[in-house]
């Protein structure tokens, strides 16, 4: 990491996060993820079903924007809001860090990656059990915001119905990747070629870049990728509870 960045990590309830970026950004990084999470738990508290439904579920007119736009994301891909929960906290930080001046800024939120990039940045993607491992996705600088979600049957505790190892999206914001990426893994319920394939370019929607499975021995990919390449894993600097 180059001397004018920090790695930082954050731990409020149920987020796990760990952030790059200036120092000076920190403080507004902690601010942002306790009112995000906080905006939410309060219309929670409101709305008990917007964070129990496993299907797609509107809004209420008064809401948050930022619940507004998980449960827009997750009615595009069929699954129900909270699926989205991680990649909007992410989305909201980065947004309101960039906006306050970063130009290069990395949040994961247990494996839900939201970025602004000025350099060349290396994403690893953790397969857990399966027979590809060691894979990540090199990133050149780029303008704007983007996201990098991965879902996962097997590793973690999220719920997924299908049995991926890793089901990972590359979208324009975290509400998007997240939900699609829960979306993805869904579809996966068996480690072939037929399940996989069908499950990529279903999930191949508007917004979405690009898209990688890994189940088992099977690697399946869609979309526009950056270039991946072999680098071992570091399991101690994923954001996990």
């Amino acid at each position: 990491m180059t001397s004018d960045l920090v790695r930082r990590q954050f731990r409020l309830k149920e987020t796990f996060a760990t952030m790059i970026a200036a120092p000076r950004f920190m403080e507004l990084a902690a601010r942002t993820i306790a009112a995000g999470r906080a905006a939410l738990e309060e219309y929670i508290a409101r709305h008990p079903q917007f964070r129990n439904t496993l299907e797609p579920l509107a809004a209420a007119a008064a809401a948050p924007l930022l619940v507004h736009r998980m449960a827009e994301a997750a009615s595009r891909v069929g699954v129900g809001p909270m699926a989205a929960v991680a990649g909007a906290i992410s989305q909201n930080t980065v947004e309101t860090l960039v906006a306050a001046g970063a130009s290069h800024v990395i949040m994961d939120n247990g494996g839900d990656i939201v970025l602004c990039i000025d350099r060349p940045v290396i994403i690893g993607i953790f397969t857990g059990p399966a027979t590809i491992r060691d894979i990540a996705l090199r990133f050149l600088p780029r303008p704007g915001i983007f996201s990098v979600c991965t879902s996962s049957g097997t590793v973690g505790h999220s719920l997924s119905f299908g049995y991926a190892d890793a089901a990972t999206v590359i979208a324009r914001d975290g509400y998007l990747a997240d939900a699609a990426a829960t979306a993805l893994g869904n579809r996966v319920r068996k480690a072939t070629e037929s399940e996989i394939g069908p499950a990529i370019r279903e999930s191949l929607i508007d917004g979405v870049e690009g898209l990688l499975v890994v189940a088992k021995d099977r690697l399946g990919l869609g979309g526009e990728l950056p270039e991946i390449i072999r680098v071992p894993i570091q399991t101690q600097i994923i954001s996990k509870g």
